[in-house]
């Protein structure tokens, strides 16, 4: 009889165990992202260099501490080989970059496919994909101009389909949509605000949270306590 007590306390031990790393590890991501935005906007740029690319790995990390959907890690994982290329200047590296985040933006499609977003929504993202292609495009360089204008659709169908999980989920699409035109307005060379870098990195990784977060709100708890009892 005193079997299950015991088996109940180790599980609850278990739990207890998971949200003592899960809080650490979204302690490290916040102070990783203060530790980037500050070298952006301070210098060095090394630690920039050094921050970035452990950004993603330990958001993941969190994320899996509280039962995530694999869809939801792997959405954050290429979001980190993104990262990683767009660190690079080359026009290679770039592209690289650019097509592991539309490989993001699929995994989160998926993950809200079941989501209903209004449709006069739908008609203002869809207002300013249209918009934002056509002002861009005489002054992309013209061998991104599809792909840019590809990802830009990808994108824009994320941002939209994630208001329907919720509104933090929401502002986390919108903030991804925000975070990539700045990138998008630097190559076309458009004027850009003070320190650019450091807007495109603090509107992501603001993003990226608020995404996981909204997933993780959704996630129904048996399938979650099925996962971190493994």
């Amino acid at each position: 009889m005193s079997a299950v007590p015991q088996v109940g306390t180790a599980v609850a031990g278990r739990a207890a165990s998971r949200d003592r790393i899960g809080r650490a590890l979204l302690l490290s991501f916040l102070l990783a992202v203060g530790c980037d935005l500050a070298c952006l906007g301070l210098g060095p740029d090394i630690g920039h260099q050094i921050a970035k690319p452990l950004l993603m790995p330990l958001l993941a990390a969190y994320a899996v501490t509280r039962g995530a959907p694999r869809t939801l890690v792997a959405a954050l994982l290429l979001g980190w080989v993104g990262d990683v290329f767009l660190l690079g200047d080359a026009d290679w590296a770039f592209l690289v970059g650019m097509g592991s985040f539309a490989a993001g933006h699929v995994c989160y499609l998926v993950l809200f496919r079941r989501t209903h977003t209004s449709t006069p929504l739908a008609a203002v993202y869809g207002t300013a994909l249209v918009g934002t292609v056509a002002l861009l495009w005489p002054d992309l360089p013209a061998e991104l101009r599809i792909p840019v204008a590809g990802y830009s659709l990808l994108l824009t169908a994320m941002a939209c389909r994630s208001s329907g999980l919720g509104p933090v989920a929401g502002a986390g699409g919108a903030l991804f949509l925000l975070s990539d035109t700045l990138i998008a307005t630097g190559v076309a060379e458009w004027p850009q605000p003070p320190v650019p870098d450091f807007w495109i990195m603090l509107t992501y990784c603001a993003a990226q949270l608020l995404l996981a977060t909204g997933v993780l709100a959704r996630v129904p708890q048996a399938y979650r306590e099925s996962r971190t009892s493994v």
